[in-house]
């Protein structure tokens, strides 16, 4: 379900300082009372020194059911704790499955997710988050969020820092913003490495295509880390295969109806010179076999990326020839458990290296050979133990 929020009227940059001011105040008040509860419990402590009932360690074992100890550390209680989860929109299958990963975390801690979408608006995006930081307490807040292009990072960044909430983002960012760089409570960006991928499927079609004929290519939104270096792989791959033709690429925007339309044109435009078929993303690998089924060509390679069910069945069926799985479920519950472990106390936010403020995250490649067991992406609960967070980290972004 798509929560939908009213807009409120453009803030003076008067109202902006003021907010940021009582936000600074709010921390520095909340500074010194931690501080003195410390103490006090530090004097108690002194005195009932060698008694039974010591606290236990809050970062949960793989496969553990419990709920991290607010009082080892943490600021909020669990129940304080709003969780928010943001993608363009829930059409994408891939997308859905990030929000459901979220839901599924939120449950197992006995909360909701308030699940966000912004149908690839830009703007849309920044005023709904700007709207969520003013309900409720920023400071006990969590946002795993997808930012709309790397251009968008930016001022989402400013806007939760200013706010105090927990952040964690996704695949698009500029080079040289990173959360290490001052960015208290923004606790890590997650992405994949997008070269490797655009190249192994790249690679898969080849393959199928017996190292020779031609493809035409669909990219994403432009303005994306994930459309530029997905691409690259492609490039690099075509490189190293001389007997592959690109007759043509257009950005397809990570859109189905968009890549549907697009292939559709491309088929007239090149006929059955079009072997295979590289897309950036599975909905437009999906929207791409569309087109290739209305015109009577059953017999081209088609592959995309995100491992959405709908894609995996094809490819368990042999109409796509691969896709790679980034683990939608997983991205959606991760980013809110990073968050509720260091509100909860489960995740000291000093014990986070720079490596794992900024990560690859692991991707697996689908083939006919493993698509049955890959068919129906859900949720792990023990990745989101408070040990486990960065399990997954392959590498740090450079």
């Amino acid at each position: 379900m798509t929560v939908q929020i009213e807009q409120e009227p453009p803030q003076t940059l008067m109202s902006i300082e003021w907010r940021i001011t009582v936000n600074s105040m709010m921390r520095s008040r909340r500074g010194m009372a931690l501080a003195t509860a410390a103490g006090s419990l530090l004097i108690l402590s002194g005195c009932s020194a060698g008694t039974e009932g010591t606290e236990t360690d809050v970062t949960s074992d793989a496969g553990s059911t419990e709920t991290p100890d607010s009082s080892a550390g943490g600021t909020c209680a669990p129940e304080e704790i709003q969780l928010i989860g943001q993608v363009r929109n829930e059409t994408n299958p891939y997308e859905k499955a990030w929000l459901d990963g979220g839901d599924a975390f939120a449950e197992s801690v006995g909360l909701t997710q308030t699940r966000l979408t912004y149908d690839g608006e830009s703007p849309k995006q920044q005023e709904q988050l700007r709207q969520t930081l003013s309900t409720g307490n920023p400071e006990c807040m969590v946002l795993n969020v997808l930012p709309n292009g790397d251009s968008d990072t930016a001022p989402i960044v400013a806007e939760v820092d200013a706010a105090g909430a927990y952040l964690v983002t996704h695949w698009n960012k500029p080079a040289d913003l990173n959360p290490w760089d001052g960015h208290d409570t923004w606790i890590s960006h997650i992405t994949f490495d997008g070269v490797d991928a655009g190249a192994q499927i790249a690679d898969a079609i080849f393959e199928e295509m017996g190292g020779e004929g031609g493809i035409i290519a669909l990219q994403g939104i432009l303005d994306t880390s994930a459309a530029k270096d997905r691409f690259i792989g492609l490039e690099n791959s075509l490189e190293a295969n001389p007997g592959i033709t690109l007759l043509d690429q257009q950005a397809a925007d990570f859109d189905r109806t968009s890549a549907f339309n697009i292939t559709k044109t491309l088929i007239t435009k090149h006929g059955d010179e079009i072997k295979g078929v590289w897309a950036a993303n599975d909905d437009m690998a999906l929207g791409a076999l569309q087109a290739l089924e209305a015109a009577g060509m059953s017999d081209v390679a088609v592959a995309g990326i995100d491992a959405v069910p709908e894609a995996v069945q094809a490819v368990a069926d042999g109409t796509m020839t691969a896709t790679v799985s980034v683990d939608g479920p997983w991205q959606g519950g991760i980013g809110l458990a990073m968050g509720y472990c260091v509100l909860t106390g489960g995740l000291d936010m000093a014990d986070v290296t720079q490596e794992q403020r900024a990560f690859f995250a692991r991707q697996t490649l689908i083939s006919a050979e493993n698509a049955e067991e890959n068919l129906t992406p859900t949720a792990n609960l023990a990745d989101f133990e408070c040990g486990n967070l960065f399990d997954r980290v392959t590498g740090p972004v450079s």
